[in-house]
């Protein structure tokens, strides 16, 4: 019997851009809703920074934890919003839409959480907040990022295509030349600033041994976002631009290469996600899908790095690699 099964298809952008709003207007809601409720009920100034143990150690007017809160529920789906216009058809934004609900979801919480402790305080300084809570918060979050995954649909197919052919850069034996491109991420970009924003309000509601975790994420994300991809006759490396120049994410010396090419590098089909990735026989760094440079190494294994105009940095790759044998073999 056939199967009556069939694929879902990707959904278009404006579809996408409703979804991923979806969790920022419920987060509003739930907090209107919650402070129409206990707005009676609260002291002023709220206990808003919980420390070790859960006891309140900051506090902040009623307007002024009103005023802030809205403010970075709009920051965050407007940073959201912003990228799905900027790249609608891109194969990762069913997951930049996932990181929207798991943060929007962690942040509604945080807050919400923090009006339901403070009602009915008589002592404001005696209001708080368990711990498990915090823990709660991680869970929600998963959920709504596994729920904001799964309405996202698929994500467009990248088409298949063989390998590219391996070439050499017509170079005199002589001359020297270099490549340089740099390559950027917006969505990890979205994600280091998303990181940065939960870890500065948790810190500043909850706890900073808490929002130590997301700003340890944003610290190694946000330097991962931009990357200088650099070949010369020293090899193949990449170096964060944000970073010193001395500072390198890694190195290939050309006595480790055994040939290099190009190809369309699927993101999150062969990767599962951007950054230095590490797989089964083969490594890379990339921070989106299409075109790459393949590195084969002498050990067998494979380097990937997503960058344009890969096929030249290839070319010029495997000409000093060949100059390299002929030196050994010389």
């Amino acid at each position: 019997m056939k199967s009556a099964l069939r694929a879902v298809p990707p959904l278009t952008s404006r579809p996408r851009t409703v979804i991923a709003a979806g969790p920022f207007l419920a987060v509003l809601l739930a907090f209107a809703g919650i402070y129409t409720a206990v707005s009676g009920r609260l002291p002023d100034p709220l206990a808003t920074h919980f420390g070790f143990g859960g006891r309140a150690d900051g506090f902040t007017s009623v307007h002024g934890f009103l005023t802030e809160s809205l403010a970075l529920f709009l920051l965050l789906g407007a940073v959201v919003a912003l990228l799905l216009q900027l790249r609608p058809e891109a194969p990762e934004v069913p997951w930049v839409i996932a990181g929207g609900y798991a943060t929007a979801s962690a942040t509604g919480y945080a807050v919400c959480v923090t009006l339901l402790s403070n009602a009915d305080a008589a002592d404001v300084s005696a209001v708080r907040v368990p711990q498990w809570e915090l823990f709660l918060s991680f869970v929600v979050a998963l959920c709504a990022g596994a729920l904001g995954r799964l309405l996202a649909g698929a994500a467009p197919a990248a088409p298949r295509r063989p390998r590219g052919a391996v070439s050499r850069l017509d170079l005199p034996a002589a001359a020297t030349a270099g490549w340089s491109r740099t390559i950027s991420s917006p969505p990890l970009v979205v994600l280091g600033g998303l990181l940065l924003a939960a870890g500065l309000l948790v810190g500043l509601l909850a706890d900073w041994i808490a929002g130590a975790g997301l700003l340890f994420g944003a610290a190694v994300s946000l330097p991962l976002a931009s990357v200088r991809v650099t070949v010369d006759r020293r090899g193949l490396t990449l170096a964060p631009t944000l970073l010193s120049a001395r500072c390198r994410f890694r190195r290939i010396p050309l006595e480790r290469i055994e040939e290099a090419g190009s190809r369309r590098i699927a993101c999150f089909t062969e990767f599962g996600g951007w950054g230095y990735r590490i797989r089964a026989g083969r490594s890379g760094f990339v921070l989106r899908s299409g075109e790459g440079m393949v590195v084969r190494l002498t050990n067998g294994r494979e380097f990937v790095v997503t960058v344009d105009d890969a096929a030249t940095a290839a070319a010029l790759l495997n000409t000093y690699t060949d100059r390299a044998r002929s030196r050994q073999g010389g």
